[in-house]
């Protein structure tokens, strides 16, 4: 089984850097490792440790713990929705920026599950929309007279 999570290790770091665009010799270059070690990861040759991974992890400008995760260091959580696996994968985001977004995401979360606001019901259970204010004019009763 373990042969299986290195070879889902180096296919994931090589999806992660095609989507970012670049090649192996310039994720070499960024993460300090060398070209022949990588592309063995990526091939399934090899199993990168955790410190290995994390510099591939700040090369790829990704989640360290996502690497953890598929290279089983780490237990996986809870599958994340659409939103958390959109901000993990903004590759414009700083990892202190997406920590920062996904905790306010998950605080927000936990305030709806406090109040017992799910989903849909969040729009019928925030306030109703309210018209502007009619003119004072309008409020007290005056018309033109012609």
């Amino acid at each position: 089984m373990a042969s299986s999570k290195v070879g889902s290790i180096g296919e994931y770091i090589r999806e992660q850097r095609t989507r970012a665009k670049i090649s192996l010799r310039q994720l070499a270059d960024v993460s300090g490792i060398s070209n022949p070690y990588l592309s063995q990861i990526e091939r399934g040759l090899r199993k990168p440790s955790a410190e290995i991974l994390q510099q591939i992890a700040k090369g790829l400008r990704i989640s360290a713990e996502a690497l953890y995760v598929q290279a089983g260091i780490l237990e996986d959580r809870e599958a994340d929705t659409d939103v958390q696996a959109a901000v993990r994968a903004d590759l414009l985001l700083t990892e202190r920026q997406k920590q920062v977004l996904l905790d306010i995401y998950a605080s927000f979360l936990k305030e709806n599950e406090a109040t017992g606001v799910v989903g849909d019901g969040f729009a019928a259970a925030a306030a109703p929309e309210r018209e502007a204010p009619e003119p004072a004019d309008a409020q007290n009763g005056k018309e033109e007279v012609g």
